[in-house]
């Protein structure tokens, strides 16, 4: 059982966080803070938050399924639905569910925010259950394209609040494990998109009944969140200090809500009632993190992952391999990747990650780079080339893939969190479009050897960003990460 239902906010007493800072003694509260060495040995339960945890990477599975879902089906669905051969169209039932994440992702700060965490992932649900719907009943271009469209707000929406979700719910000392969870989710997702669309080919109208399915997991999550916690930061942010505590005991134990409460205090600067304007993002002392966030994601991209994943099925056809086994292989390598990352992130932490998993990736295109100079006849350029994109998923999705995910809601400060978040997914989406929508057009102008190049270039500037700007965030808490990184 995850908890009580949620209690009603009449409940309890409003009052601003600057009022309950100054109605608790002070001293014990830092006192408490200075006897964290004897909190540790006492860690707070990780089941408790585990269930938690589980529901809200639901979003990050359907984020997975609604990627995958049309790469097998496409060619029928444009069969029939009246478009078959125009690649055009073909790339717009691709891109246009990009351009709704992307304009779902602008908002998503604003919705967490004003309805907190948990109404955020139920009113997610919604756009991709009608979007599903759409899908499913199309009869021609335009209802698919509306469809995806509708999918692509709830995804956009989605994704960061789960991000924030994990980070605030998450004791210290899991936090990195729980975060992997959202690439693990996601990978999971795109496995069931693949395993899901086998009989496409064989059972005529087939891939309405892929979409219908993504109903399921989009029903789950928002019936789930009803017996979820809310967001004890959040809670409050808002002033609702009773109802934090009350989700701080149902997430971390009742041994531990003192402690929590009293770090929220240590980090309160007063202000975190007042609402955020976007150009607070970029101005004073928040442009820091921002600007490490947004970076960060912008390497992400420009790595070149999506030009391998849409490279990898053109590459195992040239050897004779249907694209139905290299799709699942790369889905299979970015698992693996993902269960790995998940034991290391509490162990050496997300810095460290980051590091060598960009430095590898550079060595990864490398070996691309050179199977591209090989004779196309050469049996030794085909094992060089997969060997080197099996390799570039693997290692991707050990630290490049999931850190940034995790790494951003704990550097972001509470006042901006949402907002942040909002703001560098947009970066995201932004540049996930334009890659899909260049790669082919670049690869034709520019040849593989010296894309790839390109790519292993931003791999190795990507090395030393964060060498020089991220500082290792593995077992501390949210308020002392934040002490840290912002001016006093």
């Amino acid at each position: 059982m995850l908890g009580n239902t949620y209690s009603s906010p009449s409940m309890y007493k409003r009052m601003t966080s600057r009022d309950y800072s100054d109605s608790v003694d002070v001293e014990d509260d830092l006192a408490l803070l200075q006897n964290g060495a004897e909190q540790d040995t006492l860690s707070p339960s990780w089941k408790l938050s585990l269930p938690h945890v589980l529901v809200a990477t639901i979003i990050s599975f359907l984020f997975g399924y609604h990627i995958g879902v049309v790469n097998e089906p496409l060619e029928i669905i444009s069969t029939d639905l009246g478009f078959s051969g125009n690649t055009l169209a073909e790339g717009l039932v691709v891109s246009t569910c990009l351009a709704g994440a992307f304009l779902g992702s602008l908002v998503s700060g604003w919705v967490a925010d004003e309805v907190g965490r948990r109404r955020a992932f139920q009113l997610c649900a919604i756009p991709m259950l009608v979007g599903s719907s759409l899908c499913a009943t199309a009869n021609t271009l335009t209802g698919m394209l509306l469809g995806r469209f509708c999918v692509g707000i709830g995804l956009g929406v989605g994704p960061p609040v789960a991000s924030l979700y994990v980070t605030e719910v998450s004791p210290a000392h899991v936090r990195g494990t729980y975060g992997s969870f959202i690439q693990i989710a996601t990978c999971l997702g795109i496995l069931a998109a693949l395993l899901i669309g086998i009989p496409v080919k064989d059972i005529p109208g087939w891939w309405r009944y892929c979409f219908w399915v993504s109903a399921i997991p989009a029903s789950l999550l928002a019936l789930g969140m009803v017996f979820c916690a809310e967001s004890p930061h959040w809670l409050y942010k808002r002033g609702r200090i009773l109802e934090a505590e009350a989700e701080f005991e149902k997430l971390l134990g009742v041994l531990h809500v003192k402690t929590a409460i009293a770090e929220l205090t240590k980090s309160d600067r007063g202000d975190d009632m007042d609402s955020v304007g976007f150009t607070e993002l970029f101005l004073g002392r928040h442009f820091r993190v921002v600007y490490i966030g947004s970076v960060l994601y912008a390497l992400q991209q420009l790595s070149g992952i999506n030009a391998i994943f849409y490279f990898s099925s053109t590459v195992f056809r040239h050897a004779g391999v249907s694209s139905s086994l290299a799709n699942a292989f790369v889905g299979i390598v970015n698992l693996a990747g993902s269960i790995v990352a998940l034991m290391l992130m509490d162990k050496l932490g997300r810095r460290i990650l980051l590091l060598w998993s960009f430095l590898g990736m550079a060595a990864a295109m490398a070996l691309q780079v050179f199977a591209a100079a090989l004779p196309a006849t050469n049996s030794g350029s085909f094992y060089l080339s997969v060997g080197g994109m099996l390799m570039f998923v693997f290692i991707f999705a050990v630290g490049a893939g999931p850190v940034p995910s995790l790494l951003l809601p704990e550097i972001f400060p509470s006042r901006i969190r949402a907002k942040a978040m909002a703001f560098c997914m947009a970066v995201h989406w932004a540049l996930n479009f334009l890659v899909g929508l260049m790669f082919l057009r670049l690869l034709e102008l520019l040849g593989p050897q010296l894309l790839y190049s390109i790519f292993g270039t931003f791999c190795l500037m990507a090395v030393a960003f964060v060498k020089k700007n991220v500082m290792e965030t593995k077992g501390k808490s949210l308020q002392e990460i934040e002490i840290a990184l912002l001016p006093q």
